[in-house]
């Protein structure tokens, strides 16, 4: 059985766990949960993945998996998935994965700087920065991609909707709502879905 290094706070980790879901192949790979960050690695993990990042999937033959891109695409061309449409569609998909992942890269970025550095040596400046990066995705989103995730479900729906969701869980005062009504509204309707219910981080994670 494959396994998958797993956290439950990290929204890579969820990404490939909501595309399980929407398969309905979680009985396929093992989740194995580890505590690691940035400043400490698992062991397990360092091993499995020489870069010691989540998501990682260990195959029981061939090379061990990582990034939740490589790992998603993989998964789905086993199973036989339609998460990634073929034709012109394919590139919007991969763009509008390539927005939520980038979003999701700037509050991860910003939630080691908030929790892991002691807070007088934080960076307004850095946080502000990435905070802005993801201000822009949400109003190009928005503005321009509300009639594609209004669309059959793909993986750059799941990757805007796990970032939506992770900047709820960890930046929520920020309130990335406010100014974006119709990504709000759709973002309500695609978090109540079976896979991103069974895939919420615990609030004490």
């Amino acid at each position: 059985m494959m396994k998958l290094y797993h956290s439950p706070a990290s929204p890579y980790v969820r990404k490939v766990c909501v595309l399980l879901h929407e398969l309905n192949r979680t009985d396929a790979v093992e989740l194995k949960t580890v505590t690691t960050t940035v400043m400490a690695s698992d062991d397990a993990l360092k091993t499995a993945n020489p870069l010691a990042r989540l998501p990682s999937l260990e195959r029981p033959e061939g090379t061990t998996l990582y990034d939740s891109r490589v790992i998603t695409a993989y998964l789905n061309d086993l199973y036989g998935g339609g998460l990634y449409p073929q034709g012109s569609a394919r590139w919007d998909t991969l763009t509008l994965e390539a927005t939520g992942d980038g979003m999701m890269d700037s509050a991860v970025s910003m939630t080691y700087e908030l929790r892991l550095r002691p807070q007088e040596r934080q960076s307004t400046d850095w946080l502000e920065a990435q905070w802005s990066k993801i201000t822009r995705a949400l109003a190009a989103l928005n503005a321009r991609w509300m009639s594609h995730l209004s669309g059959p479900v793909t993986m750059g729906h799941v990757s805007v909707g796990c970032a939506l969701g992770y900047l709820d869980f960890r930046h929520g005062p920020r309130n990335w709502r406010h100014g974006n009504d119709a990504l709000a509204a759709w973002f309500d309707e695609f978090e109540s879905r079976a896979s991103m219910q069974a895939t919420r981080p615990p609030a004490d994670a």
